[in-house]
C-alpha cells in the first residue's frame, strides 16, 4: 500500500496513523512499498514467501508491535466483561442499552491507544480480514491473533482476581454464552439460543461490522477524508450497535449476544470453563465465514474502488496463485 494512503489499520510498510510511529519492514533490502514498478504496472511475480510475509516471523518490530495487541486485548476483555457484569448487576431497566453505549466508548478509546503501536486490531476478525484483503501478511495476522488470544486470557485472569466467586458464577465471568444452565421447577434446564440462530447472528454481525466500519479504515480515500479518530469512533459505535441489536432481537435469556471477537470469547472460556465451552466454536466459525464473505465482496466491487486496480501483495488470491507456482 502506498505510504501516503493514511489507512488506519495499516500494513507493515505504511504509516499506521498520520505519518508517525511506523512499524518498519523486516527485509534488509529495499522493497517498493506500492508493490508496483516505476511504470505503474503490477510486478510480474512475488514468491509465496513474500506473499505470506514469512519474514515477519523473524522481525523484532513485528513481535514488539504484537505486544500492543496483547496488552490491548487484555484491557479490552477486562473492561468489556466488567461492563457486562456491572450493567446487569445494577438491575437497570435496559441493561443491554447501557452496556452497548459503554462498549462503544471503551472500544474507541482502546483502538486509539493501540493504533500507533500495531495498527489497532485487538480483534482476530480485523487481523484475519486484513490478511485476506492483503493489507497485512498472513504471518503477521497469525502473530497478532496469538497475541490477542494470550491477552484475552490475561484479561480474564485479572477479572477473576477482582470479582467474587458468586459474581463469577452468576455472570459466567462476563464471557460469551449461547446457553446457560438455570434452575427449573423440575430440575436444571438449559436456556439460550439455538445453535443455528447463534451461528447466523455471528456471520451477519461480523459481515456488517466489516462492511459498515472496518471498510472505512481499509479504504484509503475514506480513511484520509474522515481521519483516524472519526473512523475509530465509527468502529466503536457500530460494534456497540451490533451488541445491542443481537441481544435485543433475540431476547433470549442465556444468550450473551454476538461475540464478533473470538479472542474476547476465548479468554473467559479458558479461565472459567464449564458451559462457556458449549457452542464456543460458533464464535470462531461464524466470524471466519463473515470475514470470507467480506473478502468476496471486496473482489466483486469495481476495480477502481479500494485501490483494487493494483491490489495488495498479500491478497489471498495472490497467495493461492503463488502457491500453485511452487
Amino acid at each position: 500500500m502506498a505510504s501516503n494512503s493514511n489507512v488506519v489499520f495499516g500494513d507493515e510498510e505504511s504509516q499506521l496513523s498520520g505519518g508517525t510511529n511506523r512499524v518498519q519492514p523486516c527485509s534488509s533490502t529495499p522493497r517498493n512499498r506500492n508493490t508496483i514498478d516505476d511504470d505503474g504496472k503490477k510486478p510480474n511475480f512475488l514468491s509465496l514467501s513474500q506473499r505470506l510475509g514469512i519474514q515477519d516471523f523473524f522481525c523484532l518490530d513485528v513481535w514488539r508491535a504484537s505486544m500492543g495487541e496483547l496488552l490491548g486485548s487484555a484491557v479490552l476483555v477486562f473492561m468489556l466483561d466488567t461492563i457486562v457484569i456491572s450493567t446487569f448487576e445494577s438491575e437497570t431497566k435496559m441493561p443491554n442499552l447501557i452496556m452497548s453505549i459503554l462498549i462503544a466508548v471503551v472500544i474507541t478509546i482502546l483502538l486509539l491507544a493501540v493504533v500507533p503501536v500495531s495498527g489497532g486490531h485487538i480483534n482476530p476478525v480485523i487481523s484475519f480480514s486484513a490478511a485476506l484483503v492483503g493489507i497485512i501478511s498472513m504471518s503477521r495476522a497469525i502473530i497478532y491473533i496469538v497475541a490477542q488470544c494470550l491477552g484475552a486470557i490475561l484479561g480474564a485472569l485479572a477479572l477473576r482476581a477482582v470479582v467474587s466467586s458468586s459474581i463469577e458464577d452468576t455472570f459466567s465471568l462476563g464471557g460469551c454464552t449461547v446457553t446457560i444452565i438455570a434452575p427449573g421447577p423440575n430440575g436444571p434446564v438449559t436456556k439460550g439460543l439455538e445453535t443455528a440462530q447463534a451461528l447466523w447472528l455471528e456471520i451477519f454481525c461480523t459481515f456488517v461490522f466489516l462492511f459498515a466500519s472496518i471498510w472505512m479504515a481499509y479504504d484509503h480515500r475514506q480513511a484520509k477524508a474522515l481521519g483516524h479518530v472519526t473512523v475509530l469512533s465509527i468502529v466503536g459505535v457500530v460494534l456497540g450497535l451490533l451488541v445491542f441489536i443481537s441481544t435485543t432481537v433475540t431476547a433470549k435469556k442465556g444468550y450473551g449476544g454476538a461475540g464478533i471477537n473470538p479472542a474476547r470469547c476465548l479468554g473467559p472460556a479458558i479461565i472459567r470453563g464449564g458451559h462457556l465451552w458449549d457452542g464456543h466454536w460458533i464464535f470462531w466459525v461464524g466470524p471466519t465465514i463473515g470475514c470470507v464473505a467480506f473478502y468476496v465482496y471486496t473482489k466483486i466491487i469495481p476495480s477502481k474502488h479500494f485501490l483494487a486496480e493494483y491490489g495488495f501483495k498479500h491478497d489471498f488470491v495472490g497467495v493461492v496463485k503463488a502457491l500453485s507456482n511452487v
